[in-house]
């Protein structure tokens, strides 16, 4: 998969068009843990949005179990 296909499953599955890199993280995340897409298309597809400018949010909470340094 690539990002012009991850874009058509986007519209399809939203009913609406974008081209914020980040939505489209979310949902090649979404895709990956749904398992629709593979590990090595779901890093082919973070390297060329994150080269577009897509960031993960660092979301750091006071309440998270994960620790954080």
């Amino acid at each position: 998969m690539d990002i012009h296909e991850l874009k058509s499953k986007f519209i399809q599955s939203r009913d609406y068009n974008t081209d914020d890199v980040n939505a489209l993280l979310d949902f090649a995340k979404r895709a990956y843990i749904h398992n629709e897409i593979n590990i090595k298309e779901y890093r082919v597809l973070v390297r060329e949005l994150e080269n577009q400018g897509a960031v993960i949010p660092e979301a750091i909470h006071e309440d998270s179990l994960i620790e954080h340094s």
